[in-house]
């Protein structure tokens, strides 16, 4: 009896070892990046990926923005989460005035909100975009957002 016991125990401990599956590490230079399409940015902002929708369909992608540079209008069908890493910028709710947003701040825009989001006129800003995925899509892109938008 002693040794059935002992033998299931050490099969019950040994049993989430093998359902384990392994971390894995993306280097920051294999992660590569690209210029923002011209179609959904106005000025140059930089757009790295963190990672894929892998992760219950949320993904995320690091974003940085020269001075005047800014996305276009867009909403997200489940929102959207932007965590502030370097610089300040600014971001916008459709119908709201414009707000500063600075390194540590943690934006919440709500599902189908009208948004944009970039850096100020003088500064540039990069921010952490953490979005989730329904139906196949993560954003719906509008408008770029005009000069006299911007400068309001």
């Amino acid at each position: 009896m002693k040794h059935l016991i002992g033998t299931t125990l050490a099969l019950g401990l040994a049993a989430p070892a093998a359902f384990a599956q392994s971390q894995t590490i993306t280097q920051t230079e294999d992660r590569g990046g690209q210029i923002g399409s011209e179609e959904t940015f106005t000025g140059t902002a930089y757009v790295a990926p963190v990672f894929p929708p892998e992760m219950n369909g949320v993904s995320a992608g690091e974003v940085t923005f020269l001075p005047g540079a800014r996305s276009a209008w867009h909403t997200h069908p489940v929102g959207q989460m932007l965590v502030v890493t370097h610089g300040t910028g600014w971001v916008q709710e459709r119908g709201q005035e414009k707000e500063v947003i600075q390194a540590g701040d943690v934006v919440w825009c709500p599902p189908e909100t009208e948004h944009w989001h970039g850096a100020t006129d003088t500064t540039s800003v990069t921010h952490y975009a953490v979005q989730g995925n329904e139906d196949g899509s993560a954003v719906t892109w509008g408008e770029h957002v005009t000069d006299e938008e911007y400068a309001q």
